[in-house]
This record gives structure tokens, C-alpha cells and sequence, in this order.
């Protein structure tokens, strides 16, 4: 049988023996993130300088451009109106269709000024019959009064036939001029009527413009009639001079450069009067072009005209867009401004499709869009506030990007400005 050993005995040598192996073997520490991972110093260095560069390449490109997205479409609006007044008798053209210049988008009623081009035609026909026969009418009136000095007793009975028949003529101008009078009495007065029927609407303005043309006319013919019959009257008198230079040969040679004068003159206000006829003739011409209205330029067309309508001049028909000249009107905060230049490179996107286009500054407003508005603001007062301003930027499209079967004038759009 073993002996027996006292556990009191055995435990100090126990505890001494363990105090001697932890002494020996500490026990292990735990090790650190990058101690565990030698390589995660590298990464975490590389990965801040990725960071920094990346930064600074942002930084560098959107301080490379200015934006904005206050902007939109601008273009110009050509308003197309009549010149003459007239009934519209056709319409070629619906709202929003694409036309050529030269295209007839109105015609108005051509009747009216071609009546009134073929009597001016007429006019300047007998104007230039009677210039040529004033024309004629002086080398004949230079050779009688040459011949007058020996011939003065047969120029006696001559000149009393020729007082007599200037009478007569004188008799009948002063007849025609009574007549042209009376014929005026009666339009003046039918104007008078027509005045206070049409101030009452109880008809037409068509109906009064007529009588009106009508009393001017007859204004005109009594004119006219006081000229025949001073002209008559003129004649009286030159056959009486006749007679008394057939009477007085010293008298009738000294008269005779006088007459000669005369048919000149005459001859000159012919040619004058043909010269106001053909201005009339081309007056007319004009006004029955202007009887069909042309587009000046290509575009798209807003109207306000529909058949049947009687137009005056000045009044606005139709409205032409030329979608191929558009612009982008872009209103930067003027803090934008500072490196913006004419010339610089523009990139616009239009919400309405999406797409982008390229472009270039053109020019930068000389004023704010607050100071050319029609009411501007008035700063000069004790409560005012600094407001950051906009000034319009015009934005032109690069050519040959068929922008002008998307765009529209007034569409919103975002335009980035390269400034560098």
C-alpha cells in the first residue's frame, strides 16, 4: 500500500510549479488591424491620393463651367401686315405650316386696283398724246410768227375768225366749267347726306368711301374746267393779240418770241403731266403687287387672317417664325460673369427632347434684364436689399445640327458655358 501524501503538502508545491511556467510563457497579445495586414498601409495611401486626385479633377472641371437654368429659346418673330385696304379673298396657309420665301400666304381682291391701274394706264396715254402734240405745236408756232411781219392784211381776217372761234370755245369752256359746277353742288352735297347716314351706320363704309371718290372726282373735273376755260380765255386773248399784230406789223414781229415762249411752255407741261401719269401708272402697279401677300422668309406661320375679312393698312396678318435662326438667351447671376467672353465654347441641353447641341457665346448684354424691363427697380431707399443680378447672354448654335426641326421659341433649356 502506497503512502499516503497530505493534500496541504501538495498544493504549495502545485501553485509554485505554475507561478513558474507563466513566468516562463507569457500569454499572447493580440496583434493590431495593420500588424495583422502589412499591406493595408499601402492601400489606405493610395486610396487617399485616388481621392485627392479625383477631387481635384472635380474641382477643375465643374470651376470649368458656368450654368444656369433660367434660359430658353429667343428667336425672331416677323409680323406680316397689309399695306392696302381691300376684302381678303383667300387664305393659303394653316397656323403652325412650314413656307418658303416667296410663298402667297393672303391674296386680297385684285378688281378694285386693276380698274384703277388700267385708268391710270389710260391717263398717261392721252398725257402723252397731248405732250406730243405740244411738242409739235412749237416749230409751227415759231415759223407763223415769222411769216406774220409780211402778211399783215390777210392776217387781219384771219385773226377776227380766230377771235370769233375762241370765243366760241371760251363760250363753251365756261359752259362745261358751269356744268362741272352744278355737278359738284349735287356730289358735295350727296356727301353731305351720305356723312350723316353713315355717322348713323345706316349703310356701308363702302357705300360712303364711294361717294366720297365720287365728290373728290367732281372736285377734280370742276378743276379741270376752270383750266379748259382759262386756257380758252387764254386763246381769246391771243387771237385779239393776232389781230392787233396783223394791225401793227412793228407789234405782231415783237409778239411773236412771246407766243413762241408759250407753246414751249405748254409743251413743257406736257411732258411734266406725262411725268405725273407714269408716276400714278407705277403707283397702281404697286398697290395691285401689294394685293398678294409673300412670305419674306422661311419659317413657320401664326395667323390672325381668315377670308372675308376687310383689311386696312398696317393691320398684322400673320406672324412668320424662321426656326433656322434661333438663339439661346441665357440669364446668369452676374457672379457667373467674371470669366465669361465672347467666343467661349457652350454646350445647351433642351428639356423638351432631351438632346444636346453645341453652341458658342456670341455676345453678353450691355444691361440686367431688371433694368430694361418696363418697369425697373428704384434702389435709392432706406430698405433696399442687395439682389443678385442676371444679365441675358445670347447663346448661337453651331451650324449644321438640324436643331431647327426640334426647337421652338420659348422652350427651356440648361446652356453650360466652357470657360477654360
Amino acid at each position: 500500500m502506497a503512502p499516503r501524501v497530505d493534500a496541504t503538502q501538495e498544493a504549495p508545491a502545485a501553485v509554485a510549479a505554475s507561478e513558474t511556467h507563466s513566468a516562463v510563457e507569457p500569454p499572447p497579445r493580440k496583434r493590431g488591424f495593420f500588424e495583422a495586414r502589412p499591406h493595408a498601409k499601402l492601400i489606405l495611401v493610395a486610396a487617399i491620393i485616388v481621392i485627392a486626385v479625383g477631387a481635384f479633377f472635380l474641382w477643375r472641371y465643374f470651376s470649368s463651367y458656368e450654368s444656369t437654368d433660367d434660359a430658353q429659346i429667343d428667336g425672331h418673330l416677323m409680323p406680316l401686315s397689309a399695306r392696302i385696304s381691300g376684302y381678303v379673298s383667300a387664305v393659303n396657309v394653316n397656323d403652325n405650316q412650314y413656307v418658303t420665301a416667296g410663298t402667297v400666304l393672303v391674296e386680297i381682291d385684285p378688281k378694285d386696283y386693276q380698274v384703277a391701274l388700267d385708268q391710270a394706264q389710260g391717263d398717261l396715254a392721252e398725257a402723252q398724246a397731248q405732250a406730243q402734240a405740244q411738242n409739235i405745236n412749237v416749230p409751227i408756232t415759231n415759223r407763223t410768227t415769222t411769216s406774220q411781219v409780211s402778211g399783215a392784211q390777210a392776217d387781219v381776217l384771219a385773226a377776227q375768225a380766230g377771235v370769233t372761234a375762241s370765243q366760241q370755245q371760251s363760250d363753251a369752256a365756261q359752259a362745261q366749267l358751269a356744268e362741272a359746277q352744278a355737278n359738284d353742288v349735287k356730289a358735295q352735297s350727296d356727301l353731305a347726306r351720305y356723312k350723316a347716314l353713315v355717322a348713323k351706320q345706316e349703310i356701308s363704309e363702302q357705300m360712303y368711301d364711294t361717294v366720297v371718290a365720287a365728290a373728290k372726282s367732281s372736285t377734280a373735273t370742276v378743276a379741270a374746267a376752270k383750266a379748259s376755260a382759262a386756257a380758252a380765255a387764254e386763246q381769246v386773248g391771243e387771237a385779239r393779240a393776232k389781230l392787233l399784230q396783223a394791225q401793227a406789223e412793228l407789234s405782231s414781229a415783237q409778239t411773236g418770241p412771246q407766243q413762241v415762249a408759250t407753246s414751249r411752255a405748254r409743251a413743257l407741261s406736257a411732258v411734266a403731266l406725262v411725268q405725273q401719269k407714269e408716276a400714278a401708272v407705277e403707283q397702281a402697279e404697286l398697290n395691285l403687287q401689294y394685293t398678294k401677300i409673300v412670305a419674306p422668309v422661311d419659317g413657320e406661320v401664326t395667323k390672325s387672317v381668315e377670308v372675308g375679312m376687310n383689311v386696312q393698312p398696317g393691320q398684322q396678318l400673320l406672324t412668320i417664325v424662321p426656326l433656322n435662326d434661333v438663339w439661346v438667351t441665357a440669364n446668369f447671376k452676374e457672379t457667373q460673369l467674371k470669366e465669361m467672353k465672347p467666343g467661349d465654347k457652350a454646350e445647351i441641353t433642351v428639356d423638351a427632347n432631351g438632346r444636346s447641341y453645341k453652341g458658342y457665346v456670341q455676345s453678353i448684354a450691355s444691361a440686367s434684364g431688371a433694368r430694361t424691363s418696363l418697369l425697373p427697380p428704384e434702389n435709392a431707399t432706406g430698405n433696399y436689399v442687395k439682389v443678385v443680378q442676371r444679365i441675358p447672354v445670347k447663346i448661337v448654335f453651331d451650324p449644321g445640327q438640324d436643331q431647327d426641326h426640334y426647337l421652338r421659341l420659348g422652350m427651356s433649356v440648361e446652356p453650360k458655358v466652357f470657360l477654360k
